[in-house]
């Protein structure tokens, strides 16, 4: 009987996979322009040209705040020297006497970064809700000009926008990245070039993986050894790093002027191996394991049922916090040998009371969905997991499961970095999937949005994270932001192989 109900299963579930999904006609860009992600509605008139001179002015209203402001000065950077004027606070009467762009504010509009982008050949109107839109509505425009405009030293750079109207908002709130900073260190400098490009591609959330069995990255001031020891090892035995607690603050300030929030992680109760060795009250014996500089993970884990270990989480969690003003904070929770389920469960719903105290939400990959989770907590699908469980009871799910969303995946099987236990992840099997019907039981009103991670085993200078994040994150971009019905494969290779011209400007070593 149970072999007939599977098969029964299997051959329904091979009919539903043979009926064409219902999709509406994808807006032709034209062969020139490479806008990632695709607008929900988008008009071009190629025949007709705004042209961006020494004429040209930005304005904002008289009463613009802070955060618009600012948005209007990367604008300006952005098209510097071209634009050499400050920004004009104000709206002119009578004759405008050059070409303008204008960025305001319209609570109507109904998502936060939502926008509405018009060109003619004399205006430019940028409107939004939020400062937020207006800024991935100066996203948009950027993708629109010639790739020049990533080169501010050319001579004689003609930046010119097509005529059009476009009306846009995201699909999901959660459109992220994870970076591994803990089996190879990375500089804050290179952090920051990873901000700016994902920024363009309207990536929202950074997720920092800050600690592992390999290093631990994060400056604790009341746990110094945590980063002075912990922090002297990466895999292959090389020198690691950490950052100061400066140092950290700068990148959350430097990405929330991106509008992307960072997202800490301490993995735990597995995944802690450099603490232990700093911190040899952490494990159960009191004896500081060996480093581990390997690829893999030890059996070490820490001790949940002792007293002495927890005082420590609550430092780290506090200070980790205390800088970080969005609203996440990451425990990890994976992969956690040696506890009964009993001792694992308990340690999670500890941390998420631990993490609640400090006014954070907790997030965690979704091995803790089986723990008595709170509806605030967020779990984060990625193998053989149980997330159906937190969105059976109301929670919400982030998806990067591990054969679509693992950036450490190699492209193919003669790619030199990466692993391969997820299968190989080309950049169509990257694009071509929907969140909303991956999981059996996490349909789109569970789903808070989708993360590609990635691990950084094999990855060492800053141009192998590049090598296998580009462009297969793009793919997460325009997953997270564009409605379903408007996607497909071919035309976003189309305008992928277009906007490589863009990450060349960028500096940015692609890689497939």
């Amino acid at each position: 009987m149970k072999i007939a109900r599977t098969s029964i299963l299997l051959l329904l579930f091979v009919a539903a996979c043979r009926v064409a999904p219902t999709t509406a006609p994808v807006p032709a860009l034209g062969s020139n322009f490479s806008v990632i992600p695709m607008p929900a509605s988008i008009q071009l008139d190629t025949s007709r040209t705004f042209r961006v001179d020494t004429s040209t002015t930005i304005y904002v209203a008289e009463s613009a705040d802070s955060a618009t402001f600012a948005v209007a000065q990367y604008l300006r950077s952005m098209l510097t020297p071209i634009v050499g004027h400050e920004v004009r606070r104000g709206v002119t009467t009578g004759p405008m006497g050059g070409r303008r762009i204008e960025l305001s504010l319209d609570p109507s509009i109904a998502n936060a970064e939502g926008y509405k982008l018009d060109v003619t050949p004399d205006d430019i109107s940028i409107v939004a809700k939020a400062p937020a839109g207006l800024f991935y509505g100066v996203q948009t425009l950027r993708q629109l000009m010639p790739v020049s405009v990533e080169y501010q030293a050319a001579v004689a750079r003609r930046l010119t926008v097509p005529t059009g109207h476009i009306v846009d908002a995201p699909r999901f709130e959660w459109r992220g990245m994870q970076i591994d900073v803990a089996r190879h260190f990375m500089q804050p400098r290179d952090v920051k070039k990873f901000i700016d490009v994902l920024s363009l591609y309207k990536i929202n959330r950074l997720h920092l993986h800050l600690a592992d069995d390999q290093g631990w990255r994060i400056e604790i001031l009341s746990r110094p050894n945590l980063a002075k020891i912990g922090g002297l090892t990466q895999v292959g035995g090389g020198v690691g790093g950490y950052y100061t607690q400066d140092e950290y603050k700068d990148i959350v300030a430097y990405a929330a002027s991106r509008f992307m929030t960072v997202v800490p992680e301490i993995d735990m109760p597995a995944h802690l191996n450099a603490a232990m060795v700093a911190y040899p009250e952490l494990t159960c014996d009191g004896v500081a394991p060996p480093a581990y500089p390997f690829i893999g993970a030890p059996k070490t884990v820490l001790c949940v049922d002792s007293a002495r270990v927890y005082p420590i989480v609550e430092d780290i969690v506090r200070e980790i916090s205390s800088m970080t003003p969005g609203p996440y904070y990451h425990i990890g929770g994976d992969e956690v040998p040696r506890l009964t389920k009993s001792q694992y469960l308990s340690f999670i719903e500890k941390m998420q009371s631990i993490v609640n105290a400090d006014g954070k939400r907790m997030v965690g990959w979704a091995d803790i969905a089986p723990a008595n989770l709170n509806t605030g907590t967020i779990t984060q699908h990625w193998s053989t997991d149980s997330v159906q469980l937190h969105a059976a009871r109301g929670g919400k799910v982030i998806m990067s499961p591990g054969p679509k969303a693992y950036l450490d995946m190699k492209y193919d099987s003669t790619t030199i970095l990466g692993l391969k236990w997820a299968g190989f992840i080309t950049p169509q099997v990257s694009y071509d999937w929907d969140p909303a019907t991956y999981r059996a039981g996490v349909p789109e009103s569970a789903i808070l949005g989708v993360e590609a991670p990635l691990w950084s085993e094999t990855v060492v200078r800053p141009e192998d994270f590049e090598f296998m994040a580009f462009p297969r994150v793009i793919s997460f971009a325009e997953i997270g932001w564009t409605p379903q019905a408007l996607r497909t494969w071919s035309d976003f290779n189309n305008r992928l192989q277009i906007g490589r011209k863009r990450l060349t400007a960028l500096g940015v070593n692609a890689g497939y």
